[in-house]
């Protein structure tokens, strides 16, 4: 979808421009018509003067005097022209050189303003008045050449038009302006949204216009509720791991009592039972050790949480001199925080359980997300590790040792499309695990 910066912007280019378009076409029409106007007061002051010579001879004719008439309409082509009508006789002006003037007749006491074409194809511009006088019907036509009138407003529509367009790229880039300065808030916004999605940032706080503050509210609102429901369920399982952990304790005790000697094979299966369920518990403690009281993030910063884990595992692994190993880029990247400590704590807590003292922790990062776990501890054969790569298995259950925990990763792993694999460290000759994780963009 286009952008809302681009939308308005469009929109309102597009209203300027009709708006410019409509006001230069009347702008035109007015200049076009006051001329005209002029031009037409000074063809009725002729027109009239015209009128004011018509004279009554003693044989009932009406004669006129153009004496006093200006002697532009006596010079040939001079783009001023009459024509004077009595009855069915014409009086045309010299200026015409007889040519046909096609005049329109018109009504005593009234006039008319309209256009012709005169000599050479030229627009004129004919008034014509009619009268009665001395008994005879008159028609007077008063023409003017607007070729001249035409060049004039042709030079000021020329002007008008590239002032207008002035005047139109100016409204435009303040119109631009102006919008972005109005969108500055929702890039703020989006900013805000940025930091809470790397992490750094819990709620908007930006101050934004009364049309988008619901939104911000809800935004915020929806995070404080996305963030308590997490908390509270990661505090419900370790609440309910530490409740059970007493009671799967007792059960393994009380198959001890002599009264299982005779039942063996039930002794065999509530052991089988109550250890896997230990190993439930035991594990959501172990997460809930490595996820820490830190909020949930969209993107993590992969150097600062594996010192952060690396030290509360020293703290769970005291009693081992582990030296562990860290190279990871320092900067954040977009994978959800939860689901990378839980493949980050529980790859490098079976580390720390079987290395005798060093762990090597590697992430690069490319097209792919790759971590790297391994230690200097016994490892596994060759054939367990085939069996621990077959999908589908509950990985904690297969081998003895490295698989608690790993269940949990290959989970995750697959959420992500990602691949997890086992191998033997080359370097530390211990046990090697491999994530790789397509890169989100």
């Amino acid at each position: 979808m286009m952008s809302l910066r681009k939308r308005l912007g469009r929109g309102l280019m597009a209203v300027l421009c009709v708006i410019f378009i409509a006001h230069w076409i009347a702008a035109d029409w007015i200049i076009r018509t006051a001329a005209e106007k002029q031009m037409a007061n000074r063809l009725a002051d002729d027109g009239y003067s015209l009128l004011e010579t018509l004279a009554y001879s003693d044989n009932d004719q009406v004669t006129f005097n153009n004496f006093h008439i200006s002697s532009v309409y006596d010079r040939r082509l001079s783009g001023h022209y009459y024509l004077v009508k009595v009855d069915t006789r014409a009086y045309p002006s010299p200026s015409l050189l007889d040519f046909p003037l096609a005049v329109e007749p018109v009504a005593p006491d009234q006039s008319r303003l309209y256009h012709l074409t005169g000599p050479n194809q030229s627009p004129l511009l004919v008034l014509g008045l009619g009268a009665v006088r001395f008994g005879h019907r008159v028609n007077i036509s008063i023409a003017e050449d607007l070729s001249a009138v035409d060049h004039d407003i042709t030079s000021i529509r020329a002007a008008y038009f590239g002032l207008t367009l002035l005047i139109l790229f100016s409204a435009i880039g303040l119109l631009r302006w102006d919008i972005q300065r109005s969108l500055r808030p929702l890039n703020a916004v989006g900013s805000e949204l940025e930091q809470v999605t790397s992490g750094t940032r819990q709620k908007i706080e930006s101050d934004v216009p009364e049309e988008i503050q619901p939104l911000v509210q809800e935004i915020n609102h929806l995070l404080e509720v996305l963030a308590r429901r997490l908390q509270q369920s990661r505090t419900a399982m370790g609440n309910l791991a530490h409740a059970l952990k007493s009671p799967m304790t007792l059960l393994l005790r009380t198959t001890e009592d002599p009264l299982f000697d005779t039942r063996i094979d039930l002794r065999l299966q509530v052991n089988t039972q109550a250890e896997t369920i230990q190993r439930y518990i035991e594990r959501e403690l172990k997460r809930a050790r490595i996820a820490g009281d830190q909020q949930a993030s969209a993107a993590f910063n992969p150097r600062q949480e594996v010192i952060a884990l690396k030290k509360t595992l020293r703290t769970i692994y005291a009693d081992k001199p582990l030296d562990i190993q860290v190279t990871v880029p320092n900067y954040l990247i977009h994978f959800d925080r939860e689901d990378m400590m839980e493949i980050l704590g529980n790859l490098l807590d079976n580390a720390c359980k079987w290395a005798n003292k060093r762990i090597d922790v590697e992430i690069t990062l490319s097209d792919l997300a790759v971590i790297r776990v391994a230690d200097d501890g016994p490892g596994c054969l060759t054939e367990d590790l085939t069996h621990l790569t077959q999908r589908g298995q509950r990985l904690d259950e297969s081998v003895q040792g490295h698989g608690l925990g790993l269940g949990i990763v290959l989970d995750i792993v697959d959420t992500y499309h990602g691949s997890l694999q086992f191998g033997r460290s080359k370097t530390l000759g211990g046990f090697l695990a491999t994530v790789s994780l397509p890169i989100r963009q």
